[in-house]
């Protein structure tokens, strides 16, 4: 069954190259780190949502909003092939509502935040800005690209951004909760130019105070599509059962 469709639209997506260690203690059970030639990423990640449905409803003043998210990637070997996903730090979106609903159901990390977004387009380029309020100040992720979408090429950077459809999420050392997104392939646009002001320490804690001062290793914009969030599942890791039969 679906708990969420939408369309995702717009994403622009900043990607850092990290060590590792750095994501080890948010990482699930079951999961491991997901490198791209050799090399480990964060994504600081805006978008739309647009149309949205929680359980084939539309919520009211819930359609269509902004959200800003910051992810790793991981995989999770099963019946013989690899499962490709994402795992939160946090997710901002301005809706109370949603936070409630993500973070009860799926006890995912978000938070709720006044948001704010733009599209600039003039005769070669398009402009799109992702803003949110912390502590009285506003974040700013703003990038220029070409107005004509492209292919993304396979065993590309962007396809490894791009390319996983499944969401982890660690409740605890021993149970991690997953959920499926369906999409399909997106295209994206070539980045001209790109602005990254925010306070990553204010925003993302102690751990990620280091990017403040580091540059995004690429940044591009990925056109997005309609998506589908199945409802999740609660995944029996090894160490779980190992623990249950002693």
């Amino acid at each position: 069954m679906n708990f969420l469709k939408a369309e995702w639209k717009n994403l622009a997506l900043f990607n850092y190259e990290v060590d590792a260690k750095i994501l080890e203690k948010y990482l699930p059970s079951g999961t491991e780190i997901d490198l791209w030639n050799n090399k480990c990423y964060v994504s600081l990640v805006g978008f739309m949502f647009k149309n949205t449905k929680v359980l084939g409803l539309k919520v009211p003043f819930h359609v269509d909003f902004e959200e800003v998210n910051l992810r790793f990637y991981v995989k999770r070997f099963e019946n013989g092939e690899w499962k490709r996903g994402v795992v939160f730090i946090k997710e901002i979106v301005p809706k109370k509502a949603i936070t409630f609903i993500a973070n009860t159901l799926y006890q995912e990390n978000y938070e709720t935040q006044k948001m704010r977004h733009e599209i600039i387009e003039n005769e070669n380029s398009k402009t799109f800005i992702y803003q949110w309020k912390k502590n009285e100040n506003w974040n700013t992720i703003q990038l220029e690209t070409e107005k004509i979408p492209t292919e993304i090429k396979v065993d590309s950077e962007a396809e490894f951004i791009t390319e996983h459809y499944f969401g982890y999420t660690k409740i605890n050392p021993e149970t991690t909760f997953e959920y499926e997104v369906q999409h399909p392939r997106w295209e994206q646009f070539e980045v001209l130019n790109y602005n990254v002001a925010i306070d990553f320490r204010k925003t993302y804690g102690n751990d990620f105070e280091f990017l403040q001062n580091t540059n995004p290793t690429s940044v591009f914009l990925a056109k997005g599509s309609d998506i589908k969030v199945k409802n999740k599942r609660k995944l029996e890791t090894v160490f779980a059962l190992e623990e249950a039969y002693h």
